[in-house]
């Protein structure tokens, strides 16, 4: 019996087929967001303080995207958004939010619902 890894269905074929509900995100709790001089500055909360060490600041797009991320919003919609604003293909704004998303869950500055 072959087995083939290349037979299997890639990771498309799993987001599609398992995930039938969009995942929504939103900001994490234990973090602070302000807006200072016109730029996003958010610093992860730890034990009630702030940690000074993973301080993060965001490009233009970046900063819509947080602010979207207020109220909760899906990849789809975050990159509809970007689709929309922006001039760039629907296929580029979905690669460039999910890119977003991913280090920004991997930081825990966000979380889905």
């Amino acid at each position: 019996m072959p087995s083939s890894l290349s037979a299997l269905p890639g990771p498309a074929y799993l987001t599609t087929s398992l995930n039938t509900t969009p995942v929504r995100l939103v900001r994490s709790s234990s973090i602070v967001s302000r807006e200072v001089a016109g730029e996003t500055i958010v610093v992860p909360i730890c034990r009630g303080v702030g940690d000074l060490d993973s301080v993060y600041t965001f490009n233009s797009v970046g900063k819509n995207l947080w602010s979207l991320l207020e109220q909760g919003r899906t990849a789809e919609e975050l990159a509809h958004w970007v689709a929309t604003h922006y001039e760039v293909s629907a296929e580029q704004a979905t690669a460039d939010v999910q890119s977003y998303l991913a280090e920004l869950q991997q930081v825990g500055l966000v979380r889905p619902v």
